[in-house]
């Protein structure tokens, strides 16, 4: 029998890029001693604190149907949060709590693509973006972005691909790349958006992991509130990856049909996991400077040890829990480059490729392992990337 297109074509019909990882899975599974820096999943775990407000809920009976908005006192948390961080005015009628961000992007797009439009993208990109576009039935087409350019949007290649499109995703600060998107690096693509009539769809969830610069969110620029949706989540500031709980952002028609959709979908998220988000949220930035304070630490470490060696690059690791770095000198592509670490040495990393075009001859590194085996595992890439460049220019 016949299954849809909308599904068979979600990967567009070839491979998603994550052989390297599924493969160090596997070495794993069968003993083998691998460093994964592959995806971005802490090393520490969920703080206690928030396990025992997850706990004291559950145990008090909030086990049952949650309402399926969110919670009034996620909502107003949220809502809270945002309006203190950005200064835009924001109550619990421009919040929807999903299950995790990615439900949180799968909905944005279903608010405001049609079946044949046309959603754009920054490449690179995270890995689902293209799938979550083409899951509602939307045509996804990436925008590039260069590594000359520290991987910052380009206003004007936004504007060339923007015929027939109705929304633009953008991620700040960035997986994979680890780049912070500038304030006239956001105020140019605003200026595309209200021009060209795009919705904005803002990936915030890094929005803690703020190493160099400042994170700005472009639903605070002028005439941007009314045609951005942000989506922000639990998983990357409090370690709860495996709580799924997120949330979108944006006006309030908006939000009130995506609260339809979230009927007829997701049907809400635990409540018990709602009450330990509202405890994290409002725990105090000592929680979430205790969370993101190791992959502060090793972006430092990675800085002195890169900077000891000239043959591998860094694209500017201003943000996230990443780091791209430029193995061109190498002559293989990034893809090429992981396999071959991973046969040798067996250092998992995610090829460039796996993120779009313009990662080409590059590898995402996730600072997500304790600090001296990080060390150790970077150090280790970059005698590894010497060998092989000397080998290159020699032939």
């Amino acid at each position: 029998m016949k299954l849809s297109e909308r599904i068979t074509q979600i990967t567009g019909g070839g491979s998603d890029g994550w052989d390297v990882f599924y493969r160090a899975r596997r070495m794993l599974s069968e003993g083998l001693a691998v460093t994964e820096l592959t995806i971005g999943e802490h090393d520490t775990r969920t703080d206690p604190s928030i396990l025992q407000a997850m706990e004291l809920s559950a145990r008090n009976g909030h086990t049952g149907y949650a309402m399926v908005p969110g919670t009034d006192l996620l909502r107003d948390t949220v809502a809270a949060r945002v309006q203190t961080r950005t200064g835009v005015p924001t109550s619990r009628k421009n919040v929807l709590i999903t299950p995790g961000g990615q439900a949180a992007l799968f909905a944005s797009h279903m608010a405001v693509c049609d079946p044949g439009d046309v959603g754009l993208f920054l490449d690179p990109y995270y890995a689902t973006y293209p799938g979550t576009i083409r899951g509602v039935g939307a045509i996804a087409r990436a925008v590039q972005t260069t590594a000359e350019d520290a991987f910052q949007p380009k206003a004007e290649w936004i504007d060339a691909a923007a015929e027939g499109a109705v929304s633009l995703l953008i991620n700040t600060p960035n997986n994979p790349t680890g780049v912070v998107y500038s304030r006239q690096s956001l105020e140019k693509v605003a200026d595309v958006c209200k021009r060209r009539d795009l919705w904005l769809i803002s990936d915030e969830v890094y929005d803690t992991q703020v190493w160099d610069g400042e994170h700005i969110s472009p639903r605070t620029l002028p005439g941007m509130a009314e045609r951005t949706l942000v989506v922000g989540s639990m998983s990357k500031s409090h370690a709860m990856t495996g709580s799924r709980c997120g949330w979108v952002v944006g006006p309030e028609e908006v939000i009130s049909h995506l609260i339809n959709l979230a009927t007829h979908t997701t049907y809400g998220v635990p409540g018990f996991v709602q009450d330990a988000s509202s405890y994290a949220l409002t725990a105090g930035v000592e929680l979430e400077e205790k969370i993101a304070a190791p992959f502060r630490r090793r972006r430092a470490l990675a800085m002195d040890i890169l900077a000891s060696q000239n043959t591998v690059g860094l694209v500017p690791a201003q943000g996230a829990m990443y780091l791209m770095l430029d193995i061109r000198a190498t002559g293989l592509s990034g893809d090429a480059f992981a396999n071959a670490l991973l046969n040798a040495h067996k250092i998992a990393v995610m090829p460039g490729e796996s993120f779009g075009k313009a990662a080409a001859g590059h590898i995402r590194v996730a600072m997500t392992v304790e600090d001296e085996r990080f060390a150790v595992a970077l150090k280790t890439l970059c005698t590894f990337a010497s060998q092989l460049a000397r080998k290159h220019a020699a032939e």
